[in-house]
């Protein structure tokens, strides 16, 4: 038994598909404990009928197309003609864009390969050092997570059975927190090196705004839609999805349905793919190692050692910091989540705060080294070593560990909408 998990172990770092590996993981256990498999394929039919999963292919979709179209260029001229006035002004350009783009896009990298191109030779145009450039750009990439419609809140709402609506509501506070403190440090930066202000002109603004108006109706319409109680979150999933196909097919013309739409639904169908074999496959190895009292024993352990909640947050963190560095934010909901989801309850973690705290770790994750996905991309797309972008990186690490601390003991700041 042993030597098989092994076995599996160096397959999967060797680069053997994770599905592969979690099957066949699922399948060894099942043997070991005398357990039917067929509870894991129960488990992945209740999965696959769940009404919440038509959320994600729809929202994926949007994503892709968005990304494929014009809206990049349309978003970063309004945020620039809105705010470019301000010290640090294109900096926060920079985070309002990549957190609006990826909150739709669902991935970091999506938004580095879109937006860094586009914002990293303005940047340094501008004044801003390569340093400081390269590391706005490279966290930047994981902003938005927490924000509505992310694709890693659908997936954790569905894999931890908590609501999805309320997910979207606690993400929002810690959210805009995040993007308040770099936008600080941006300004003090701009400041520092006295880049180049933009003159603040009325008409380039409601030329700007004219432009990317049906962009910037986009996430307000899903807010007052789900939030408001007018529509569900799978409606909401497909009326964005329709709506991004008429902005970019039927007003901008971005979009062109004959060469490249199939192409565009083909990415996408990858893309969502690629995430639910791995979902259905890791969800049904999940509900084994349930029913063969994992969890259990590993709190039994924890209570050892471990006998208050600050000490659990504490640890809690370290481990997902680990976690976030190896694995993608999309495995690692899936794989992990179910583990210590049962922990945090037994003591006292409310589990739509334990989600925020989840999600903000692997948000960091993104650009720590050995894995963090952030890195790769950036290193690929600015040309640069990864250890060059990881010491970008660090001052904006530094200011988004504060903040973890401040989400992780703060549990009002992700459960504020209970107290009103």
């Amino acid at each position: 038994m042993f030597a098989a998990a092994l076995v599996l172990v160096l397959l999967a770092l060797v680069g053997i598909p994770l599905f592969v590996v979690l099957a066949a993981g699922g399948l060894l256990a099942s043997h070991s404990a005398d357990i039917s498999p067929d509870i894991l394929i129960i488990e992945m039919n209740r999965l696959a009928s769940s009404p919440n999963m038509i959320a994600i292919p729809l929202f994926t979709f949007a994503g892709v197309l968005m990304s494929s179209g014009g809206a990049p260029q349309r978003l970063v001229n309004f945020y620039r003609a809105a705010l470019g006035w301000m010290p640090g002004g294109l900096a926060i350009v920079t985070i309002g864009a990549c957190a609006f783009f990826t909150s739709y896009s669902g991935a970091s990298g999506v938004t580095i390969l879109a937006l860094g191109g586009l914002l990293y030779p303005i940047l340094v145009g501008e004044g801003y050092r390569e340093k400081f450039s390269l590391g706005l750009l490279t966290t930047s990439g994981s902003l938005g997570l927490l924000f509505p419609p992310s694709l890693a809140i659908l997936i954790y709402g569905i894999v931890a059975g908590v609501g999805i609506e309320q997910m979207f509501l606690a993400g929002i506070v810690p959210g805009t927190l995040l993007i308040i403190i770099l936008a600080i440090y941006s300004i003090i930066h701009g400041r520092q090196l006295h880049v180049n202000k933009h003159e603040f002109d009325v008409k380039t603004l409601i030329s700007a705004t004219r432009g990317a108006i049906w962009d910037i109706f986009l996430p307000i319409g899903i807010v007052i839609g789900i939030f408001g109680g007018f529509v569900s979150i799978m409606e909401a999933a497909a009326a964005t999805a329709s709506y991004v196909i008429l902005i970019e097919v039927f007003i901008f013309r971005e979009i062109n349905l004959r060469t490249q739409f199939f192409g565009i639904l083909v990415e996408s169908c990858v893309l969502f793919g690629s995430l639910l074999v791995i979902l259905l496959i890791a969800l049904g190895l999940t509900n084994l190692m349930i029913d063969a009292q994992l969890p259990m024993q590993m709190l039994e352990i924890l209570e050892q050692h471990i006998t208050s909640p600050l000490e659990f947050l504490l640890l809690l963190n370290l481990f997902l910091l680990v976690v976030g560095a190896m694995m993608d934010i999309f495995s690692a909901i899936i794989v992990v989540v179910p583990l210590i989801l049962p922990l945090a309850t037994r003591y006292g973690v409310d589990p739509i705060h334990l989600g925020i705290i989840f999600l903000a770790n692997l948000e960091i994750g993104y650009s720590t080294p050995p894995v963090g996905i952030n890195l790769f991309i950036a290193s690929q797309r600015f040309g640069k070593p990864i250890v060059t972008l990881f010491k970008a990186t660090l001052p904006f690490l530094l200011l988004m560990l504060i903040w973890l601390m401040m989400v992780t003991y703060i549990p009002e700041l992700s459960l504020w909408w209970q107290h009103e």
